[in-house]
């Protein structure tokens, strides 16, 4: 597949097969993530690879993050919302957890460290295109909780960025569709 290719026809693919998917795919995934730019090469990225049973991980730090706002639900209510918020982590065969772990080199900015790993996440999801996967990267609220960093063992100053959710399509991927760069680029000449 060419590059141009996989930047217009990578699309978030939310639904996927309950397959798994072969090591050395996820592994060229990560040796393209690491490849992106980053100002100073310092290299701020880590990865989680969750498959199985390894999932479970995220699951409870999903179940975790939302106990707090289940506070006033009946028992059986909040067993309920707890197992959806588990079940999460369990919608692809394969979730990579993506964090920053920012240099604290002084001239280090961090804004720069998190747009590398935004790039990485980026190169994985081009990549995971050309290998013919699905994938979606999802964040959100529930990633900032403090269950989040504990279950992946951040320290302080590290944060994730997303999870990239992993398989092979279990949907028809829709067609894209953009505004044209030119009405979006204004020339200073």
């Amino acid at each position: 597949m060419e590059l141009q290719q996989a930047i217009r026809q990578r699309r978030s693919v939310g639904k996927v097969l309950d397959l798994p998917v072969e090591k050395e795919k996820i592994e060229r995934i990560l040796e393209s993530a690491v490849w992106a730019p980053n100002h100073h090469h310092t290299e701020p990225w880590k990865f989680f690879v969750m498959t199985g049973e390894g999932r479970r991980v995220l699951g409870r730090a999903y179940a975790n993050a939302a106990l707090e706002s289940l506070d006033g639900l009946e028992a059986g209510e909040k067993e309920s919302r707890l197992s959806r918020e588990e079940a999460k982590a369990m919608r692809a065969p394969v979730v990579i957890a993506v964090a920053c772990s920012p240099s604290t080199n002084p001239r280090v900015i961090r804004s720069e460290e998190l747009a590398a790993v935004h790039c990485a996440v980026q190169n994985m999801l081009l990549t995971a295109c050309e290998e013919g996967l699905g994938a979606v990267w999802r964040s959100g609220e529930p990633m900032q909780h403090p269950s989040m960093k504990s279950a992946f063992g951040l320290k302080d100053g590290e944060e994730l960025v997303g999870f990239v959710y992993l398989g092979y399509p279990g949907m028809n991927v829709p067609e894209g569709r953009r505004i044209a760069a030119k009405d979006k680029t204004f020339w200073m000449s």
